[in-house]
């Protein structure tokens, strides 16, 4: 399941960012006692009593405002709200109930989601002020007394903002759809390539760059298998992302590679591997996610003996920590190996799912260890003292060791190599963990 999306909402200067801050343990968000410094969403991610979730910060709401830059945080903070699953309602215990925050009562009321009261700014310890009492009149609920810059009442919002998460559900079987992100920048051909398998314009298509705004979600069911193809908007580099909801665009991508089991990265054949698009494949990588490179408007490309090859050999060498993906060239105009797709998709899922018996396991690395022996360091040498299969999606190995210290990056590189060549795991990455003596570390 998705993790809960949090929004902190609230009119300007109440202490959002700090609060922020705080809950995800980072300095992200900028901080300053100036009206309007945070002007776009930042996310980050946090847990609370064992739950994780996304928390996001906003520019503050100005209801009235005609300002450029306030009416596009008020644009964004709106968005915020229509992703959320619960809502941090941020109000200044000192100013007391603004008009600004009347309207943005009203607004969130109108949005029916659920949503946490809080008066920031509480900064004494022992009691609460009596001018909490007042924000009863937003019709929101019981306000709650917090200080964000000296971290008072934090735990109570939180276990609030708990109560209100979704029901956590079981993961779907597998077996059933097969849900497939299509990700990479803008004016690659994603929605193109979502309506040539669909066969119909289901996703609006055209050369300006950012025009799919949301990740839309279609079905589709052939001889090869159920799938769910979910289309993104184009991610850009943030120095690019000029327009409120592309911004919208970028956050939408992140949460579809969550969702999926496969992700398609598209790259522009007649661009080759860009910067962004290594941003991108990262994301999936790190997401843990079944990856297949698939290299669009191959038609367009102008061709010679051995450009195929060279062009593989280019990608690789641009995206080298993907070097387990596979790579297709196809073209989302005219149909061109489209249905191979299918057929990769359902060996990259299954791939990601794959589970390896202990013995089986125990045994490749046996024999690897047997052809070459692991590193020692003073006289010590390397043991691999055992390994069983963690978890799927990826898969995920843990290895007892007797020394961890010893186990070298290159030597488990050596270790997953060998996982590699003799059960193949196409198109997904692996993880290890090492153990010894209740200590652990875990490689990608």
């Amino acid at each position: 399941m998705a993790k809960p999306i949090v929004a902190i909402i609230g009119k300007p200067n109440v202490g959002k960012s700090t609060f922020f801050n705080y809950i995800v343990g980072k300095r992200i968000s900028i901080v300053e006692d100036t009206p309007g410094v945070t002007r776009d969403r930042v996310y980050g991610e946090a847990n609370w009593r064992g739950r994780e979730f996304t928390l996001i910060d906003t520019g503050g709401i100005e209801p009235e405002s005609n300002d450029e830059i306030l009416v596009q945080m008020r644009t964004q903070a709106n968005i915020a709200i229509d992703i959320a699953d619960v809502i941090i309602f941020m109000t200044d215990i000192k100013q007391g109930v603004t008009a600004a925050d009347k309207d943005i009562a009203i607004m969130l009321k109108k949005a029916r989601k659920p949503v946490v009261l809080v008066c920031n700014k509480s900064d004494s310890f022992g009691k609460v002020e009596d001018e909490i009492y007042e924000f009863y009149n937003l019709g929101l609920g019981d306000p709650y007394a917090i200080s964000a810059t000296n971290a008072k009442g934090l735990g109570d919002v939180l276990d609030a903002v708990y109560e209100n998460f979704p029901e956590e559900k079981e993961e779907e079987d597998i077996g059933t759809e097969i849900k497939v992100a299509v990700i990479g920048k803008p004016n690659v051909g994603k929605s193109s390539l979502i309506n040539k398998i669909l066969g119909e314009n289901r996703v609006i298509v055209s050369n300006i760059a950012g025009t799919t705004r949301d990740a839309v979600d279609s079905y589709f069911e052939n001889e090869y298998g159920k799938y769910i193809f979910i289309d993104t908007a184009g991610i850009r580099r943030k120095s690019k992302v000029n327009e409120n909801i592309e911004r919208y665009s970028v956050m939408r991508s992140k949460l579809a590679i969550e969702r999926a089991d496969v992700c398609l990265i598209l790259i522009d054949a007649t661009e080759g591997v860009t910067d962004q698009d290594a941003k991108i494949a990262g994301e999936a990588h790190e997401a843990g996610k079944g990856v297949i490179i698939v290299v669009n408007k191959w038609d367009a490309l102008e061709k010679e003996n051995g450009t195929l090859e060279r062009y593989k050999k280019e990608v690789y060498e641009k995206l080298s920590y993907l070097s387990y993906a596979p790579i297709l060239f196809i073209s989302a105009k005219t149909g061109q190996r489209i249905n191979k797709l299918f057929e990769m998709i359902n060996v990259v899922a299954n791939q990601n799912a794959i589970r390896i018996p202990t013995a089986t396991l125990n045994q490749i690395i046996n024999e690897a260890v047997a052809v070459r022996q692991p590193p020692t360091d003073r006289g010590r040498r390397l043991k691999i003292l055992y390994a069983t299969q963690a978890s799927t999606k990826p898969p995920t190995f843990v290895i007892f060791v007797n020394v961890k210290n010893l186990f070298h990056f290159s030597y488990q590189r050596y270790l997953m190599n060998q996982i590699r060549n003799e059960f193949g795991l196409i198109g997904t990455p692996i993880r290890i963990i090492v153990r010894e003596k209740g200590k652990t570390i875990e490689t990608k």
